[in-house]
């Protein structure tokens, strides 16, 4: 399958090499039961949650021109490019510009405000855990054009499937690159970085108790963040992680 000319200078389709850096944890959890755990819980989200997708999916459809399902080419395991899903939330046409989204692009349509507020739009990723594309809990799948700008050691990241969320959380990433007059740079330089140290410190110590704790800590940042109308601007220091 060919995804675009986008792959053709970076696409990995075998292991990283681990001779240096931090190793996955070779445990029975990482190897059977966290596979197990993506898939009995992203099914039995997408069988709880298809009203509520339904409706959301109707919405945007009915909200601005354009598909309800935005999908996007992000590299996976052993850097295998997928389509990774999401509620659309942009104007049709948008993925021609940056990758990066910040708060207040003019791309973002109203409903889509909300969406990526509420992280609404990352739930279709659920359907991408079912086909093992995707986990629960991982380092948050990046475009290729990122992933060439990964170190040896950055590469380990992708040794384990990509999750829907990540130890890097953090939901104030769009108000942080708002502040920034060049966005990319700053996001290569800084945020990924950043975001890559938590995930390879995660490589070391992947276990069932810490993903749950990862999944807890995601639901407790978005409840506060959708609750609490004065964080808006709020962003973490400039050294921060990316985003989910």
């Amino acid at each position: 399958m060919r995804f675009g000319s986008e792959l053709e200078d970076f696409v990995v389709y075998s292991a990283p090499t681990l001779t240096t850096g931090p190793r996955p944890s070779d445990s029975f959890y990482l190897r059977f039961g966290k596979r197990c755990f993506d898939f009995v819980f992203a099914t039995a989200g997408l069988l709880l949650l298809l009203p509520f997708l339904v409706i959301i999916g109707l919405a945007v459809r009915l909200t601005s021109r354009g598909p309800m399902l935005f999908r996007h080419i992000r590299l996976g395991r052993f850097g295998a490019p997928f389509q990774m899903l999401k509620f659309r939330s942009m104007r049709v046409g948008s993925e021609k510009g940056s990758p990066l989204t910040a708060a207040g692009d003019p791309r973002i349509t109203r409903l889509g405000v909300w969406l990526r507020r509420s992280k609404v739009d990352e739930l279709p990723q659920l359907w991408n855990v079912v086909c093992g594309e995707m986990s629960l809990v991982g380092p948050r799948p990046e475009v290729p054009t990122f992933v060439a700008e990964y170190s040896q050691r950055q590469r380990q990241v992708l040794c384990i499937r990509p999750g829907i969320t990540g130890p890097e959380i953090d939901v104030y990433e769009e108000q942080l690159l708002a502040s920034r007059e060049d966005k990319e740079a700053f996001y290569l330089k800084t945020v990924m970085p950043g975001k890559l140290e938590r995930d390879l410190e995660y490589l070391q110590n992947v276990d069932f108790f810490s993903d749950i704790a990862i999944l807890f800590q995601t639901f407790k940042k978005l409840l506060i963040r959708v609750h609490d109308p004065f964080k808006q601007g709020a962003h973490p220091p400039a050294t921060s992680d990316r985003a989910l």
